[in-house]
């Protein structure tokens, strides 16, 4: 289904943009190069290569920004927090953070066959113990906030966002940037496409029979289109926006997302009060505060613990090829270039 991005940001703070690793925490520190002193702790060099090779083998696009200065001190901001967080965990989130640890250890495993997952890690230069200490104080740290969120923040997040909990049946026609054999479209020709569609639909036309001809998501072509008692919450923002708001049974505009173009049709939607959450929906609220309030020891809290940082220095650059300057965003030939810009990590989704 066409996820949120917003239901992604927790994967990704837990599993990708948040940074740890603990594969010396039981065995102390050596006499290596020290990148950073901070409260209570060292982070060493070794520590600090291998959780790159973490983030990599996680998240293969950050390969191309591992050397840059500015992310390079964000990788150490992250592991140091997190160093830091699961050292201070009460015992309880300790032991529930492993168990989830473990949890996503095996998730990951099941992806692929077990000679698949060792040709991986061999690759990347990892063993599977740093996954799983990495997982362990990433897990660790967010058991222990999340523990510490009540039950009043529950609530409130809850009426900030109760839009997202708002229970709806849609039908929806999604005509894709790609076509039927992967052939890109401009916006100009799939928004082309979706007035047809509306056309069509407009002059009375079955919105199910419409949906199994036109429409490219694959997560609802065959039913017609029809998404079913589905949480707006689940859907990219433009999508939920339309969901909520479309008067019942109108045939929308066509609605952009990074996915192309939909045309919407709402045929139920029902609000859902805080007292008819469900256990897991609440859990999600409360997962979603305890990120938050890391963010916030990130951005209010981690300045005062770091004492000292020694970034690790990049590989030179060889005089003959383009070096690439942050402060500019240009090589050394004066071309614009993307290689600078650290954009916020995103996961396709081809399917509403």
């Amino acid at each position: 289904m066409l996820l949120n991005k917003k239901s992604w940001k927790l994967v990704s703070i837990t599993l990708v943009a948040v940074l740890t690793l603990s594969l010396l925490s039981a065995c102390g520190k050596s006499n290596e190069d020290v990148v950073a002193t901070y409260k209570g702790g060292e982070l060493t060099l070794e520590e600090y290569n291998i959780e790159k090779k973490v983030l990599i083998f996680l998240s293969p696009q950050y390969e191309q920004l591992a050397e840059m200065e500015d992310f390079k001190t964000y990788l150490v901001n992250q592991q140091v927090a997190f160093e830091y967080l699961s050292d201070k965990a009460t015992d309880e989130a300790k032991e529930a953070g492993k168990k989830l640890a473990v949890d996503q250890l095996d998730q990951m495993k099941k992806q692929v066959t077990a000679d698949q997952f060792k040709t991986m890690l061999e690759k990347a230069e990892l063993k599977e113990s740093d996954l799983l200490g990495y997982l362990e104080q990433v897990m660790i740290s967010m058991e222990d906030m999340t523990r510490k969120v009540t039950d009043e923040e529950v609530k409130k997040q809850y009426d900030a966002t109760k839009q997202d909990f708002t229970i709806v049946s849609l039908r929806h026609v999604l005509i894709s940037l790609t076509d039927a054999n992967q052939k890109e479209r401009t916006k100009e020709e799939a928004l082309k496409i979706a007035k047809e569609v509306k056309s069509k639909l407009d002059k009375g036309e079955d919105f199910a029979t419409i949906a199994k001809k036109y429409s490219e998501d694959p997560g609802s072509v065959e039913n017609g289109g029809l998404y079913a008692d589905t949480p707006a919450g689940n859907w990219v923002e433009a999508f939920k926006q339309s969901a909520v708001t479309l008067p019942l049974n109108t045939i929308s505009d066509p609605v952009e997302t990074d996915y192309g173009y939909h045309i919407l049709k709402v045929e139920s939607r029902t609000e859902t009060p805080f007292d008819k959450l469900t256990q897991v929906q609440k859990d999600a609220i409360k997962n979603s505060i305890g990120s938050s309030k890391i963010d916030e020891f990130m951005s209010n809290d981690l300045k005062d613990i770091i004492k000292k940082v020694n970034l690790p220095k990049s590989p030179e650059v060889k005089t003959d090829e383009k070096t690439t300057t942050p402060e500019t965003g240009q090589d050394s030939t004066g071309t614009d270039t993307d290689a600078t810009k650290n954009d916020e990590t995103k996961t396709e989704v081809t399917t509403p």
